[in-house]
């Protein structure tokens, strides 16, 4: 009985989510990002196509054959290779098409809300955003809530042994293999995982990931344009100039009696002034702590892009889209300066 106690205490210390078998995927953050940001650029992208063609209907006079039912086939096609193929290399594919499908489906919100079927109902725009920034909350929390286990890393190595054994190694997987392995440890089954892994040949054929191109190339583009030092400052003043132009565009519309409800005016108002204040601090702060000072900024980017985004949708529908491509774009700017600063200070700590 005495020498069942560590085992068992063990598994006690055990998240109940390893326990069920349900470690997460390393790579689960990135397929998510792909899913939402493949919902949004296809709601804007389905949306402007109707406005420009005069929104036809596909299927005659008496038949209307929504693109809800187009979202629904993209859905259950993802669902299908996620579904049939084991291993990794499916994933990038499935959250794609999947974010697409769900992105069709989503767009028509406003038929199903409304006893008339309207798709032009008002409040559709923040709905969706809401039901998108929601997803993001959700996802977040899954990943970042908790520390990862050294176990999950292991597990990571694993799945990607598992497109190995059959195809191969590209030298990019193999590096990934690798680093989720160290991350690992000396957990039980990892010097077992390091032998399969030298055992896998290398193979450079791959399934396309045009998702991961993009993502690469975006990173490489924020890298280049932080080393111009004026570039993130240049970033937050744009930040603090729009949230500026949102305060003041909530007091106008409150101040000429705008019929718009006025909880959302309010909602405009409060968030703005907040993303602008956080803003200012991040000012005062980044000249005694610059990594500080981005993380004030960073803030009042979220703000922005979480709470005071869904107010302007519902104030201005599609109007807001221009809002969103700027916080997203002052987001990747300042998380990269952030990632350069992290890195200059621990190569400072390293060589103290």
């Amino acid at each position: 009985m005495r020498a069942r106690q560590p085992e068992d205490a063990a598994r006690a210390a055990t998240h109940v989510m390893l326990r069920l078998g349900l470690p997460r995927d390393p790579r689960g953050p990135r397929h998510l990002a792909t899913f939402l940001v493949a919902t949004g650029v296809t709601v804007l992208a389905t949306r402007a196509l109707l406005a420009a063609t005069g929104y036809p209907q596909l299927g005659g006079d008496s038949l209307h054959i929504a693109h809800v039912l187009w979202g629904g086939l993209l859905m259950a096609l993802g669902f299908v290779l996620l579904l049939s193929y084991v291993g990794p290399s499916a994933r990038p594919l499935g959250a794609l098409v999947g974010g697409i499908g769900f992105g069709l489906f989503v767009d028509e919100v406003g038929k199903f809300v409304t006893s008339d079927n309207d798709y032009f109902y008002e409040p559709t725009a923040a709905i969706i955003y809401a039901t998108v920034v929601g997803l993001g909350l959700v996802a977040d929390a899954l990943h970042s809530r908790r520390a990862r286990d050294p176990r999950e890393a292991l597990a990571g190595a694993v799945d990607e042994a598992v497109a190995g054994v059959v195809g191969g190694f590209t030298p990019a997987a193999r590096s990934r293999a690798e680093a989720r392995l160290a991350d690992a440890g000396d957990v039980p089954g990892a010097r077992e995982t390091r032998a399969l892994l030298r055992s896998i040949e290398l193979d450079h054929a791959e399934l396309p990931d045009p998702v991961g191109i993009v993502a690469s190339t975006v990173v490489r583009v924020l890298h280049t344009l932080v080393r111009a030092r004026f570039v993130p400052w240049l970033a937050v003043a744009v930040l603090v100039g729009t949230s500026a132009v949102t305060v003041s565009g909530a007091v106008y519309r409150w101040w000429s009696g705008d019929d718009s409800p006025g909880w959302v005016v309010a909602g405009a108002l409060v968030t703005g002034a907040a993303s602008v204040v956080l803003a200012c601090v991040g000012l005062v702060r980044v000249r005694h702590d610059a990594v500080d000072g981005y993380l004030w900024f960073r803030r009042a980017v979220l703000v922005s892009l979480l709470v005071t985004q869904f107010f302007l949708f519902r104030l201005s529908q599609w109007d807001a889209s221009w809002g969103l491509l700027v916080d997203l774009v002052v987001l990747g700017v300042v998380g990269a300066e952030l990632e350069v600063l992290r890195r200059r200070r621990e190569e400072r700590d390293a060589s103290a």
